[in-house]
């Protein structure tokens, strides 16, 4: 349910427990409880604004600064802006922030890297000694030890590491983005030097969107706090009803220490009446947390459309739900062809829009996963932001953009080799030979596989090859020969299958995936949209579909019972299928501003509309089944 409030400043009063937790002189914790639509970055940015005016010049005295991580560059630069580019705040990603922090420990990383790179060259020699040679698994492992036995031999010639953010850290004296985060996290938690440094530096450390924050970082901020309580402040900010990424920390919100504050925000300033009600339902189940709507805000409109799985041409169905829609809610712009189609598992956008071979197997590793998802993946950089863009310029003639893209990634036009060449001209034209070939597989409208084209790129020099793929693009031909055959063994290295299995696939399907996530498509997904809103919007639950085992609509919605596992799951306190499905039923709900449709495709029609009229989810009227 959802109360109604005399007035829209109910939350004020959370600003001032924020502010004052954050005193210099006696500093407190605490984790701001901020729901769907509850003004978090208006919060945020007020309390910092008060910051600046009551300590802003101590700070500047010190040397200090307040430091904000928030989860998106598209984030980092709204706050950035609200405050006016004001350098007493560092406002960066918790990649940036990480780097900031270990860049001047070379040394130190120096020795990291050495310790890690022995590590896993002893466990791949290991499993090599006792498997069998000349299979797949063998083949691939001979060249991971190659790859990690060379950059352990560079290390001594690495002078400074390298490391861009937003980049994918070709060269060989960079860290990948993993590295970093797994470096800070332990330099944190093992050297009094850095948490020294953290605490005189920032003596005020603001999270947003907590919940995602890698749980390694989590922990290790967790410990600088408790051991620097008198002169640091942590201030986390999020939901754990809006946890999305699997790296984050999942039981947040359940082991704030009792000495921090823990206050919450209860308006709702975004959504209308009806939705309101129904993310507290949804929600209802897991806390105690209920939002109250604006005072102005209108009823708006709620309609779940129920439809049998087996239906064939379900976009033919979501399009007479959109012009039922507009008939029902009186809003004519039901009718517009870019209404928020929202899916809740990935794989509905990929089966739509045609990536599913390319997106399935990486999704469904969890070492690959959240890079996939946050665009962090430096393999499938390699592809969206170069190799792509590379053929795009050239099938509509566009030169200048080809000969800006090969200048700015290609090793072969790198400046310190320029240099040391006796004539530049000649490298120039065997690169333009290069990039011709290489736009050759696309002849006569050809979509070439994936695959051929990582290995045309990493035979002909054209672009750094990341790590993860070296030893799939380094392939002889009869060494692909025996991975294609398919032999089965237990031997295998399940990574390199997962990307053997993702490069299969047609290259079309890298321009679909790159559309979808840049969010240029109709289509959205709750990772996407998290933080977003949007007039109309409608959700497609459809479980067969979504083929997530991570993931059942149907059990939250009653037509399946609980497996065994989500209740052992549940008695031991871990997050279960039902869980997980709920958050993102929650965040999709949520962006809608006036009105929403939800369209659920189940087994069980009549199941689904009884169990959702008896949990109060909807009303008779609300719920209609399609046929």
């Amino acid at each position: 349910m959802s109360t109604q409030v005399e007035n829209n400043n109910i939350d004020d009063h959370v600003d001032d427990t924020i502010f004052e937790c954050l005193d210099l002189d006696n500093p407190k914790s605490l984790f701001l409880f901020a729901g769907a639509g509850s003004g978090k970055t208006r919060s945020l940015v007020n309390v910092l604004s008060r910051l600046r005016d009551a300590q802003g010049h101590r700070l500047h005295l010190n040397a200090q600064k307040i430091a904000i991580i928030t989860y998106t560059n598209a984030a980092c630069n709204e706050i950035q802006h609200r405050l006016g580019y004001d350098h007493l705040f560092s406002v960066s990603t918790i990649h940036s922030f990480s780097w900031d922090l270990i860049k001047s420990f070379q040394q130190d990383i120096k020795k990291w890297l050495e310790i890690n790179l022995k590590s896993e060259i002893i466990e791949l020699e290991e499993q090599e000694a006792n498997g069998r040679s000349g299979t797949k698994a063998s083949i691939d492992r001979v060249r991971k030890i190659a790859s990690k036995g060379d950059r352990l031999k560079n290390l001594e010639k690495i002078k400074k590491f390298t490391y861009n953010p937003n980049g994918d850290n070709r060269s060989r004296d960079s860290l990948n983005h993993a590295e970093v985060i797994q470096i800070t996290a332990d330099f944190l938690s093992n050297k009094q030097l850095m948490q020294n440094i953290i605490i005189k530096k920032y003596p005020i450390l603001l999270i947003d969107e907590s919940q995602d924050t890698n749980k390694l970082l989590m922990e290790a901020f967790f410990k600088v706090q408790k051991k620097h309580s008198t002169s640091f402040s942590l201030a986390l900010f999020g939901d754990t009803m809006q946890r999305i990424y699997t790296d984050g920390k999942v039981d947040l919100g359940q082991n704030i220490p009792d000495n921090w504050e823990k206050p919450e925000k209860k308006m709702n300033h975004r959504c209308p009446k009806r939705v309101i009600k129904l993310v507290n339902k949804i929600r209802a189940g897991v806390d105690m947390q209920v939002q109250v709507p604006r005072v102005e805000k209108e009823d708006g409109i709620v309609r779940l459309f129920i439809v049998p799985s087996m239906t064939v041409n379900k976009i033919e169905i979501e399009n007479k739900i959109t012009q039922e829609m507009a008939t029902i809610t009186g809003d004519e712009l039901w009718n517009s062809p870019d209404i928020k189609t929202l899916t809740l598992e990935h794989h509905m956008a990929a089966n739509r829009m045609g990536f599913i071979d390319l997106f399935q197997p990486l999704y469904n590793h969890e070492r690959l996963k959240t890079g996939l998802l946050d665009g962090t993946l430096p393999a499938m950089q390699l592809f969206t932001k170069k190799i792509l863009p590379l053929i795009k310029a050239k099938k509509i003639r566009d030169e200048f953009s080809v000969s800006h893209i090969v200048r700015k990634y290609s090793p072969l036009l790198d400046s310190n080799l320029l240099k040391k060449s006796e004539n530049q001209l000649d490298n120039i034209k065997q690169v333009n030979i290069y990039v011709n070939e290489l736009y050759s597989l696309w002849k006569d409208n050809q979509n070439p596989k994936i695959i051929d084209v990582l290995q045309f790129v990493a035979k002909s020099k054209l672009f750094t090859i990341p790590e993860m793929l070296h030893s799939i693009a380094n392939r002889t031909e009869e060494e692909q020969h025996i991975v294609e055959q398919g032999e089965s063994t237990e031997d295998r290295d399940d990574l390199i299958d997962t990307w053997d299995n993702a490069l299969s696939g047609s290259f079309s399907q890298i321009e679909a995936f790159d559309e979808y996530f840049s969010g240029d498509s109709k289509f959205g997904t709750h990772q996407g949209v998290k933080g977003l809103e949007f007039p109309r919007v409608m959700v497609i639950i459809d479980d067969q579909e979504a083929k997530g085992f991570l993931f059942s609509y149907e059990k939250l919605f009653g037509a399946k019972e609980l497996t065994k596992t989500d209740l052992d799951n549940q008695h031991e306190g871990r997050d279960t299928s039902l869980d997980r499905t709920r958050r993102l039923f929650y965040v999709a709900c949520s962006r809608a501003e006036k009105s929403l449709a939800i369209v659920a495709y189940t087994q069980a029609p009549v199941l689904v509309k009884s169990y959702v009229l008896s949990e109060g989810w909807f009303e008779e009227e609300e719920v209609i089944i399609k046929s």
